[in-house]
């Protein structure tokens, strides 16, 4: 039988074909036809880690709205989302972040895009232009920007500060008096 694309009928009409002949055979092998399926398989519910990046990043840059809009197309839910965007693989992981450092990327291309229009609003409240009304403006898209930054920092995993000093935590056993004890008396 040539190589190709057949119906049903026609493979398991060769593959009794194949089984009649093997029968007969005195060299007959133990021949098995292994169905093997590709991609995620029938009844498999995981997501692809790739397709968590894409709806994580999607609602880091994008706002959540579009990143649901986005995972309805694949079947996912606004639950999983949420999951997605922190970085976790699943709601019941959100402890386990392995995605974190690509949605950490994401939000610092974003951060870095709003510091330069920061500066830029920045750099251009000049002396002369404290005197006219559009410094206001300027003022307003600087604090804008700030803001986008602060939302925006990349989660530290290791803390809010890495630059805090070390934490000392003194356990000390408390002190109980011999009263509190049960006495027992014993005659020699």
């Amino acid at each position: 039988m040539p190589m190709g694309i057949v119906s049903d009928e026609e493979f398991d009409s060769e593959v009794s074909n194949t089984i009649r002949e093997e029968s007969n055979s005195p060299n007959s092998s133990n021949a098995t036809i292994i169905d093997i399926t590709k991609g995620r398989g029938i009844g498999n519910v995981g997501v692809p880690n790739g397709l968590r990046n894409i709806i994580g990043e999607e609602s880091t840059i994008n706002g959540r709205e579009s990143a649901i809009e986005l995972a309805k197309q694949f079947g996912i839910s606004s639950s999983s989302v949420s999951a997605y965007t922190t970085g976790a693989k699943s709601t019941a992981s959100y402890d386990d972040k392995p995605n974190l450092a690509h949605i950490n990327e994401a939000k610092e291309r974003i951060s870095k895009k709003a510091r330069g229009k920061m500066l830029l609003a920045l750099n251009r409240i000049t002396g002369e232009k404290l005197d006219g009304a559009k410094v206001r403006d300027l003022a307003g898209v600087a604090k804008d920007m700030s803001a986008i930054i602060k939302n925006l920092e990349p989660d530290n995993p290791e803390g809010k500060n890495r630059n805090a000093s070390p934490t000392f935590v003194f356990y000390a056993p408390q002190i109980v008096k011999e009263d509190k004890f049960e006495t027992i008396v014993v005659n020699e």
